[in-house]
């Protein structure tokens, strides 16, 4: 068997981070665990229900965690935050080259610095790389730390033209016309087919991630955002491991994205 961690990392410790962890059985895969929050995935509850707060992701724990899930270790962790073998302090190669072939279907990425993510991206790199997991950039040799980006990945899963408006807090700016109630039902009907095209690659994503309920509040649709963002950073890293992915960027830091899907 073999396991992959993928994480949607928030940028700064006071918003949570969602994760989720899956493993191979055989030619398959099969979601184990998704939570919303560092601390709902370390939780025995998991937290159902509660409001889900941010804080310092802690390498051993998480690992820690995985060993308690799973007879056997993780081999990628797939994380969707800037990371680097150096500190990042502008633009790095591999965002350059994300947003050249990404751009103009409105994925390309954001641009890091020095204070965002700043020590958060340097923590992890370095928290994992002493935990066995040094970022890869090329190649494939695992264990390994992977940098991974939802936008560009949901584009080649769905074999999209453009970027898919499934960001709950730019529903507006994608349906500005609808009203509340419609943006709602266009969003999750988004989220469904999301869930739908993961749940064929990955077993049990459709019965873990029920979709909200339209009059949900906004603290509950993020933190179902953040899960489905988590197990997309989780099917990269699968991806990784099938060898079904390309690295975009140089020896310092690459971000992964899947080979179109068939």
């Amino acid at each position: 068997m073999t396991a992959v961690l993928g994480i949607d990392a928030a940028w700064t410790s006071t918003e949570p981070s969602g994760l989720a962890l899956v493993e191979r059985h055989g030619a398959s895969w099969r979601l184990v665990r998704v939570a919303a929050s560092y601390q709902a995935f370390l939780s025995e509850d998991d937290l159902k229900g509660g409001r889900h707060r941010g804080s310092t992701p802690d390498p051993h724990a998480l690992l820690s965690k995985t060993a308690d899930l799973l007879a056997t270790p993780v081999s990628v962790v797939a994380i969707d935050m800037p990371l680097s073998n150096d500190p990042i302090t502008r633009r790095r190669v591999s965002d350059n080259a994300i947003s050249s072939l990404y751009g103009s279907r409105h994925a390309g990425t954001h641009t890091p610095s020095q204070s965002r993510p700043g020590k958060l991206s340097d923590d992890l790199t370095l928290g994992f790389a002493r935990a066995g997991y040094p970022l890869l950039t090329s190649g494939a040799s695992f264990p390994a730390l992977i940098e991974v980006y939802p936008h560009p990945a949901l584009i080649e899963l769905a074999r999209a033209d453009r970027r898919l408006p499934y960001k709950h807090a730019k529903s507006r700016k994608y349906w500005p016309e609808a009203s509340l109630v419609d943006r709602r039902h266009k969003l999750l009907s988004v989220w469904a087919d999301i869930v739908s095209l993961l749940d064929h690659r990955i077993k049990g994503v459709a019965s873990a991630l029920p979709l909200p309920d339209p009059s949900s509040r906004g603290y509950e649709l993020k933190a179902f955002e953040d899960c489905l963002d988590a197990v997309v950073c989780a099917w990269v890293g699968t991806c990784v491991l099938d060898g079904t992915a390309t690295a975009y960027g140089d020896e310092t830091s690459a971000i992964w994205v899947p080979i179109a899907a068939t």
